[in-house]
């Protein structure tokens, strides 16, 4: 397969003012198509069988394999909310000089290694030419061998681990990696707090966790750090006994790149502890759920992520709009329209998986994979382009916000890179 490096430019630095509250303070359809993109199901892939819509316009079909279920359910439906929104926006691509109607056919991987395949191999039976998601590396991961060995290419959306595409050439990404973000944080602890030793939790059998947690070990380590480090297992709401591990080894950050659900009972007990030192995350804590948590809590919340609401009013403005007019897609973004990261990356993989049917010329997923090598594209989230080697998004930037506990929004600290 030829490929070749294609140069991206960095997105242009966020205007922004910084808010009070994070200095120093006390301390849509879920399963399934929706019924705007129904589609019947069938076992040839699109380019045997174009599918059709009933009133016999072509239709194209690109599989959202996501979590609506499970730990991760929260952050998968609002990595769903991008992709739906950018269908409403632009429901049909030009594919070979024909107009197709863009079909989302959306399963529920119940953020489940064990249930992820069946449910990627319901996306294959379904004629999908190409697959977004997933929020969570170890589903991706699960059902990578799926969608290979169906000659599918996958786009993952925000899946950070390295193992994601690392070795395969059917499997993408849009967002950085692990390695990349264990460091920015790292790097951020010790410049922000000058801290010297961390405490770092991470949860048992999760690819996501345990792989973030060693990056930013490596990383804080390389930096003259001390790290003092557990696990937790499957199913764990009382996190006390961690909390007060922390505050016996002298940490002087909380590190814990876990999942929103867990998230939640760590915030209320670092809270109720008086845990005295921030608490840090990456992606994942991204979320509307992590604001609700910490509101009118005694906590420090610092993370890194993909983008920061206001990096692009009219993406903002379109989403929020959205959000406001459709009840259930409301419910599936928790509740208010607070904008999270995911859902930009999810808006910005379906226009990537558009412009990859557009460069193909063929909704075979065999083309539109040769042509996921080539593709770039500006995305609100920045510019997009992927590496020769494993198909990783070329970036070198992320974004690390705060949490206000007062007003319950997220603040914009910085942008911050490694070194």
């Amino acid at each position: 397969m030829k490929k070749r490096v294609l140069a991206m430019a960095l997105a242009a630095a966020m205007a922004g003012t910084m808010l009070t509250g994070c200095g120093g303070g006390n301390g849509g359809s879920t399963s399934g198509s929706n019924d705007s993109n129904a589609a019947s199901e069938g076992t040839e892939t699109p380019a045997e069988a174009p599918a059709a819509s009933a009133d016999g316009a072509k239709v194209v079909k690109i599989g959202v394999y996501e979590p609506a279920s499970g730990d991760n359910g929260a952050g998968g439906k609002q990595e769903v909310l991008g992709m739906q929104y950018a269908n409403k926006t632009t429901p049909t691509v030009e594919i070979g000089g024909e107009e197709y109607t863009v079909q989302l056919q959306i399963v529920d991987n119940e953020s489940s290694n064990d249930k992820g395949p069946s449910a990627a191999s319901s996306l294959v039976g379904s004629g999908v030419s190409v697959v977004l998601g997933s929020y969570g590396s170890g589903v991706s991961i699960a059902a990578s061998d799926v969608f290979k060995e169906a000659g599918i290419p996958a786009i993952g959306v925000t899946c950070t681990n390295p193992q994601v595409t690392e070795g395969n050439t059917h499997y993408f990404r849009i967002c950085f990696l692990d390695p990349f973000q264990g460091t920015v944080l790292a790097n951020f602890a010790s410049e922000k707090f000058s801290a010297k030793k961390a405490y770092i939790l991470t949860k048992q059998g999760d690819d996501y966790s345990k792989g973030l947690g060693y990056y930013f070990k490596e990383a804080f380590t390389a930096l003259g750090g001390e790290v003092e480090e557990n696990e937790f297992p499957d199913g764990s709401t009382d996190y006390n006994s961690y909390i007060t591990a922390a505050k016996n080894a002298g940490a002087e950050v909380f590190f814990a790149p876990v999942s929103t659900e867990a998230a939640a009972n760590i915030i209320e007990q670092a809270s109720t502890q008086e845990l005295g030192i921030p608490l840090m995350a990456g992606d994942t804590w991204d979320s509307n759920v992590i604001l609700n948590a910490a509101k009118g809590k005694n906590v420090e919340i610092y993370v890194s992520t993909f983008y920061q609401e206001g990096g692009n009013p009219e993406f903002d403005n379109g989403f929020k709009e959205y959000l406001n007019s459709d009840s259930t897609a409301m419910t599936n973004n928790g509740g208010d329209d607070t904008i999270s990261a995911v859902s930009a990356m999810g808006y910005d993989a379906y226009y990537v998986a558009l412009e990859a049917l557009k460069a193909a010329g063929s909704t075979d997923p065999a083309a539109v994979n040769e042509a996921l090598w080539k593709v770039t594209y500006s995305g609100v989230s920045g510019n997009i382009a992927f590496d020769d080697v494993n198909g990783d998004a070329l970036r070198d930037t992320a974004y690390v916000k705060c949490a206000n506990t007062e007003s319950g929004a997220w603040e914009f600290v910085k942008e911050q890179g490694v070194y």
